[in-house]
């Protein structure tokens, strides 16, 4: 079985993914095994090598402000080859960058759900204990010829923002109606829609014990991996309110809507990448 990926064997990878991508910013359905099982054949290489590699270049787009492959974990330290490759790709596929423009900036509604408290799922699973870690992005963030980051360009989409805000204001009333808090419903507060952006947090809920829970959410269309964009204000009021401080994430949002609740200070939960603050969960 053959090592170290040849030029050949990264471009045929890399085209493999992007084919992927262009049908998942489509809406279009496909088969991964299918297309693992193709690249088997025409590599000889593993299922789980050809998987990695495709894990390898979701982490290199995250890098670029791409969006990835929704079931493609980002997975890092890869070769400098294969970040060449994609660089290059990114950089030359005009029609793939509108499919991801468009995709940043495509209107949205709240999801109807039959249950909104089974959409919560626990968040992505720690690589290793993290507490205060700030680390410096080792490439730039965005597009490498434009500078364009399509996370951060979704992430100033007002409608997705609002539409997740209001879900997550739903799971809230939902939260506190199941533990018997109706009043406490009634008192929530739309911060974000009442007072402006300057409070740090989203929304203003409680606690089944009538204490405070603040609330920042960001929502994203892509997996639940997608790192997120979060203020230096906001990462100083979760150290201030720290026990009372939530974070929800909405994420797959236009497909199959869930979220998952980060508790307390962002720079204990998150790798804080110190420019802005991207936030990976850690």
């Amino acid at each position: 079985m053959p090592s170290g990926w040849s030029p050949l064997e990264v471009e045929a990878v890399v085209a493999d993914y992007f084919e992927m991508l262009a049908l998942e910013l489509r809406g279009k359905r496909f088969n991964k095994r299918a297309y693992n099982r193709a690249l088997q054949t025409q590599l000889r290489r593993s299922q789980s090598a050809i998987e990695m590699k495709h894990q390898n270049i979701s982490a290199i787009l995250v890098e670029l402000g791409w969006r990835y492959i929704g079931g493609y974990k980002p997975l890092p330290n890869y070769q400098h080859l294969l970040y060449d490759v994609v660089a290059e790709r990114v950089a030359a596929d005009k029609a793939l960058k509108r499919r991801m423009a468009t995709a940043a900036d495509a209107p949205a509604v709240v999801p109807r759900v039959n249950d909104i408290l089974a959409r919560l799922v626990g968040p992505p699973e720690r690589a290793e204990p993290n507490h205060g870690r700030v680390s410096e992005s080792r490439q730039r963030f965005g597009d490498p010829n434009t500078g364009v980051d399509y996370l951060r360009r979704e992430a100033r989409n007002a409608s997705l923002g609002a539409a997740g805000e209001e879900f997550a204001m739903r799971f809230e009333r939902a939260r506190l109606i199941q533990a018997g808090r109706e009043q406490l419903a009634e008192r929530m507060e739309h911060v974000s829609a009442t007072q402006g952006d300057g409070s740090g947090f989203d929304i203003r809920s409680f606690e089944v014990d009538g204490t405070d829970r603040f609330i920042e959410v960001k929502t994203t269309a892509g997996p639940k991996e997608m790192p997120f964009f979060v203020s230096r204000n906001q990462v100083e009021v979760s150290r201030d309110r720290d026990r009372r401080y939530h974070l929800y994430r909405a994420f797959a949002f236009h497909r199959d809507a869930r979220l998952f609740i980060l508790r307390g200070r962002l720079d204990r939960s998150c790798v804080l990448d110190a420019s802005e603050f991207r936030a990976h969960v850690a």
